[in-house]
């Protein structure tokens, strides 16, 4: 007797399962690419990073700083100093949309020093003609930010650095909304910069060189009441490297990088279909809603819910990526530079940045040259697209001018 409840059950609880399936089928074309918002951010104001591939955390200070790691600030051999930098942006389709930035810094005294900085994103002018009666409406959107830091030197050769940003981002566009309003949020940077003595080798001296930053750290921006809100481009940057000192007048520099975004990983999603045997015949239709549509939701399939707080996706970032460990990997980025520079005068640079394919598929070969002339510097930087997909700047030369103020008067090493 027992056998047959135990069959009755079993065949009950079968046909109770297949009375209703579910069905969820991957969207293959979802894009695991992760976008930010303010994405001005992580492009190469000064031309001597660009110089290099975008290399700028470990590399010796100098005024423009303060976007790659303030830290650096309490090793400058100058006891202040301006950078202007200016970066075309689409060259080759309009001649109106650009970068500019504008950093000042000063040592406070040879341990400390501070800094504040401007950058200005313009998107050009936008010419909106609602009708061949109507008079054309110009537009500038443009985005911004302004911010301050303040650099320790804890040891003799290792400082931390802290500052705090300001963002905004105004590309709303009046015309088209009247109610459009500036989107802002605020960031902090939190960077630390080693620099060691000068060591003697069999045939050179040399020095190291090893930094940290990790950046842009806050809420969300949010574009619009109804859209989603946006994360700010956190960035978490290690470099390292190592000063060849032949003699007096020659010196090779050599730099390695490695960035992440601490964004969380867009999921995999999926459409899900629920099937139900609505008349026993042993055949499932598709479920419809009062509107008569299939049911179709949007699930995921692989991967973690990358709509959290920026807090949590900092910690996410580093474990939710759908394709596991090798993914993870695929999202660092890495640069590889170099600067030659003879009596402190004239200066030669190459750079190489490289990005997964399956996360941008950014790489470029740089090229970059400086002049010194007294307390000015001058450096220009030139970017080759090495991917398929064609860079914005791609055959743009950047241009930036460094005025130093007391050059040579914190000279410790």
């Amino acid at each position: 007797m027992k056998k047959y409840i135990l069959a009755l059950i079993t065949v009950s609880l079968f046909n109770i399962t297949n009375a209703q399936e579910t069905v969820v089928i991957p969207n293959s074309t979802d894009s695991r690419v992760i976008t930010t918002g303010v994405p001005f951010l992580l492009i190469a104001s000064d031309a001597r990073a660009a110089g290099m591939g975008d290399i700028g955390v470990a590399t010796s200070a100098d005024a423009n700083s303060q976007q790659w790691n303030p830290a650096k600030y309490s090793f400058s051999l100058a006891k202040s100093g301006i950078g202007v930098n200016y970066t075309p942006y689409l060259s080759r389709l309009v001649n109106d949309i650009f970068l500019g930035n504008f950093t000042y810094f000063n040592r406070l005294n040879e341990r400390s020093a501070f800094a504040v900085s401007f950058k200005y994103f313009s998107l050009g002018e936008i010419e909106i003609v609602q009708d061949e009666f109507s008079e054309a409406l110009i537009e500038q959107p443009n985005e911004l930010t302004f911010d301050a830091s303040y650099s320790l030197r804890l040891a003799d050769q290792f400082s931390m650095a802290v500052a705090l940003r300001y963002l905004r981002s105004d590309l709303r566009i009046q015309a088209v909304d009247a109610n459009a309003a500036a989107a802002s949020s605020i960031g902090v940077d939190i960077a630390g910069y080693y620099q060691s003595e000068e060591e003697a080798y069999d045939s050179f001296n040399g020095r190291w060189r090893a930094g940290f930053a990790i950046q842009n750290l806050g809420p969300k921006i949010k574009y619009d009441d109804g859209g989603r809100e946006n994360f700010l481009p956190t960035t978490l940057r290690l470099g390292g490297g190592f000063d060849f000192i032949f003699d007096d007048y020659n010196k090779l520099a050599v730099t390695a990088e490695v960035t992440k975004l601490l964004v969380p990983t867009p999921p995999i999603l999926g459409r899900e279909f629920e099937y139900t045997d609505n008349n026993g015949n042993g055949k499932y239709d598709a479920d419809v809603d009062d509107l008569g549509n299939v049911v179709d939701d949007r699930v995921i399939v692989e991967g973690k819910d990358n709509n959290v707080g920026f807090g949590k996706g900092i910690f996410q970032s580093f474990g939710d990526a759908p394709g596991g460990f090798s993914e993870e990997l695929k999202e660092f980025t890495y640069s590889l530079g170099a600067e030659y520079t003879y009596q402190d005068s004239f200066a030669f640079r190459l750079g190489y940045f490289n990005e997964s394919e399956e996360k941008g598929a950014r790489k470029f070969f740089a090229l970059g040259a400086g002049f010194k002339y007294t307390t000015i510097n001058i450096d220009l930087s030139y970017l080759f697209s090495a991917s398929k997909i064609q860079s914005p700047l791609e055959n743009t030369l950047r241009f930036s001018l460094v005025f130093n103020f007391g050059d040579n008067e914190y000279d410790e090493y």
